[in-house]
């Protein structure tokens, strides 16, 4: 059946409407009087929690029972108090797992309200199931070029029903180059762009990284996409070997990275930076590549030094971190700022909504968000594009002390505001 909606391309609500028109009378009042004597909102998760992203989702845990205990009490809403029902679901860093979920969520729990993140293959299928079935959808922790152009989105109209907040290619890009700049190293760069989402974003002749690149001087070598999880990145030394590239930069996964750096190591190719996106975002990847992991650099979207708090706990940044910490024994990650802030912005969203049994209300009310969370301003009507805003980003190093490796901001050119921690060294 549900397979048959998405071919005719019926909505939720149009599908729902006609399958209650045929029910018994008394089926629909015994399901509005529960749901008048008891209201509840339900809000809709997905996430991957295992699979090759899954350092996306480590946190996860810990952040929804924070949320969960933090509107244990529910949402006011005018006049009215509503029990807030969370159901998360793993997308198995699956994109066609991930539209599955997000299906079950939105027509069979009949969710409200659609969260989701983790890189592109978990935040556009979430969304095209919403936009479909017409469920407003909130989503983060992607680029918004693959988020929005990877959906086939027209700037000029935009979509309907789903709407996402993070940095862009343009933020990373300058970050990066902000970073490299300050290494004093040959503008020569070797590129690793994954045959995905992400990597056709950042190796995009057009609006990706060759064009921006090169307008600053850099010579870039793209050998061109490769397959993701795949064993051999020879071809790709090569080529970087012989272009003498002093940098090497890209998007890939943690198991792509792990296996060209190994590799770059049994080829005697040595770099003096490497500026991955993804891969390097995540302590327990550096951690696994032991000295190896000293001096690589990074994006950095969060960190306990971002001077934001939350909305709905008032907790800071330092303190959202600390408290992983405490409860888990491990280090911090920057998806806790990201995946807390969802929650910041739905409560926000169910608070102000005129009509919570109205989707459209629900919309307005999203349209209309002008919230500092504890990962930034979050604002619909300054964007990019129309159901995009964007969140500061600053660049930095994971550099080895005697308590482990420590993720230090290095380059803060685009958002001054979040003070640096440390200053960059090349690779040895």
């Amino acid at each position: 059946m549900t397979h048959l909606r998405k071919t005719l391309g019926i909505s939720r609500r149009t599908f729902l409407a006609g399958a209650s028109a045929g029910l018994a009378a008394p089926a629909i009042l015994t399901r509005t009087r529960a749901y008048a004597a008891n209201p509840v909102i339900k809000i809709g998760h997905v996430s991957p929690r295992t699979g090759p992203l899954a350092g996306f989702a480590e946190a996860d845990d810990y952040v929804l029972a924070g949320i969960r205990q933090a509107l244990a009490g529910g949402i006011e809403n005018n006049g009215k108090t509503y029990q807030v029902e969370i159901i998360s679901k793993d997308s198995q860093s699956n994109p066609n797992r991930a539209a599955e979920v997000a299906s079950e969520l939105l027509l069979g729990e009949e969710v409200d309200l659609i969260v989701a993140a983790s890189t592109p293959d978990t935040t556009n299928p979430v969304s095209d199931q919403a936009e479909l079935n017409e469920v407003p959808c909130i989503t983060t922790d992607c680029p918004w070029q693959p988020y929005f152009f990877g959906r086939n989105g027209d700037p000029q109209t935009g979509f309907d029903y789903t709407y996402h907040f993070f940095w862009g290619l343009e933020d990373v890009i300058n970050a990066f180059l902000d970073l490299w700049q300050q290494s004093g190293v040959a503008k020569t760069v070797g590129g690793l762009f994954p045959n995905d989402a992400d990597g056709n974003a950042w190796g995009d002749e057009i609006h990706g990284f060759p064009p921006a690149l090169a307008g600053e001087g850099y010579a870039l070598t793209d050998p061109g996409r490769y397959q993701p999880l795949t064993d051999d990145f020879s071809s790709q030394i090569s080529a970087f070997k012989e272009a003498g590239c002093d940098i090497i930069t890209g998007n890939m996964i943690p198991p792509d990275f792990a296996t060209f750096w190994a590799q770059s190591a049994q080829q005697g190719f040595t770099p003096k930076v490497v500026t991955i996106g993804k891969a390097l975002l995540f302590p327990s990847v550096i951690e696994s590549l032991g000295d190896r992991g000293d001096g690589l650099t990074s994006e950095i979207w969060w960190s306990p030094n971002h001077p934001f708090s939350s909305s709905l706990t008032g907790v800071s940044s330092k303190e959202l971190a600390d408290g992983y910490m405490a409860a888990s024994g491990r280090p911090w990650t920057q998806p806790i700022g990201f995946k807390h802030a969802l929650f910041e912005v739905a409560t926000d969203v169910i608070r102000r909504s005129a009509d919570l049994e109205d989707p459209n209300a629900i919309l307005e009310a999203i349209q209309k968000t002008k919230l500092s969370t504890v990962v930034g301003p979050v604002d619909w009507s300054n964007g990019p594009v129309r159901n995009v805003t964007k969140t500061p980003l600053v660049a930095g190093q994971w550099q080895k002390g005697p308590n482990g490796f420590d993720l230090v901001i290095t380059a803060n050119r685009s958002a001054p505001f979040i003070a640096t921690t440390g200053e960059l060294k090349l690779l040895s």
